[in-house]
């Protein structure tokens, strides 16, 4: 697309805050980008794990209200910022495209709402976080006949922020899954030898 200039981020780079003036919407090309929102005391809750082909800050862009949420780097990656004039103008001209605006925008209330359901409605932090899990595992690599398997980089205090809980209940939920054979780690990826069993 003529609006796309890829630009190249490093990890944990800020591409847009909460609370400020949309001045555009990011296309992730490559990479991984953690969408969190925070409470006036500092606390966050990270909502979501972007990744190649998603776009962000879009009902923003549209609306003209500051952005909802953070977006943030997790690992060097390739975005291709648009501007809210560039985008409001390539609507303009090619208003058969609000069928994938609308679509982007759905996808993106279903991803809040199974969020909410994971971190309101589940009763215990175990159950919180099989569900993480479970989600990101499926979303990561298709299973296989060893199991799913997640890329597992982050720490267990970012972790914690995707469920609303501490650090030390994400590492005694974790050892528990590994001592009862839930989960296996190798270096950085986690195996889920059966998605049934978790």
């Amino acid at each position: 697309n003529s609006m796309e200039f890829p630009h190249c981020y490093a990890a944990n780079v800020v591409l847009f805050s909460e609370k400020h003036e949309a001045e555009g919407l990011f296309v992730v090309l490559d990479g991984e980008v953690r969408l969190s929102i925070n409470s006036t005391d500092g606390k966050r809750l990270s909502l979501q794990i972007a990744k190649k082909g998603e776009i962000l800050g879009l009902s923003s862009t549209l609306s003209g209200r500051p952005y909802e949420f953070t977006a943030e780097t997790l690992y060097p990656a390739k975005i291709a910022p648009i501007t809210r004039r560039d985008f409001l103008n390539f609507l303009g001209r090619h208003p058969e495209a609000y069928h994938a605006v609308t679509e982007e925008l759905s996808r993106h209330v279903s991803m809040v709402c199974e969020q909410l359901r994971t971190v309101a409605l589940s009763s215990s932090a175990p159950e919180k976080l099989a569900r993480l899990l479970l989600e990101w595992s499926e979303s990561d690599h298709p299973s296989t006949d060893c199991g799913s398997r997640v890329r597992f980089s982050m720490t267990h205090e970012e972790i914690g922020e995707f469920i609303g809980a501490s650090r030390e209940t994400v590492t005694r939920t974790l050892s528990t899954f590994k001592t009862r054979r839930l989960v296996a780690f190798q270096g950085s990826m986690l195996t889920i030898p059966s998605r049934t069993a978790l």
